[in-house]
């Protein structure tokens, strides 16, 4: 999986530079009537991709934060002791021909 992650950030690497380098011209944007921001649009498009990448990245990880932190809670339920019999001691019940008692 780590592989075909790699591969994927590569080919998107080679594609931006690529992209890069044949569009190196200037853009205008305006964001309010008098602010003007002058930039090249490669810049402009690494910045758009990164406004719409890091909102999604960061709910990414709180989900995986929640879900780990649920996965550790309940991990720590079954290892308390229970009062019902374990599989092994009905196994060691049933070898000896005794009933277990609950």
């Amino acid at each position: 999986m780590r592989m075909i992650r790699t591969i994927v950030w590569t080919v998107l690497l080679i594609a931006l530079v690529l992209f890069s380098v044949t569009n190196w011209t200037p853009v205008t944007v305006r964001i309010w009537e008098d602010l003007v921001w002058e930039t090249r649009l490669p810049a402009l498009v690494i910045l758009s991709f990164l406004a719409g990448l890091l909102p999604m990245w960061l709910l990414h990880q709180a989900g995986r934060w929640r879900w780990r932190r649920r996965i550790t809670a309940l991990e720590a339920v079954t290892r308390q002791p229970s009062a019902a019999l374990s599989s092994t001691q009905l196994d060691a019940a049933a070898q000896s021909g005794e009933t277990p008692a609950t």
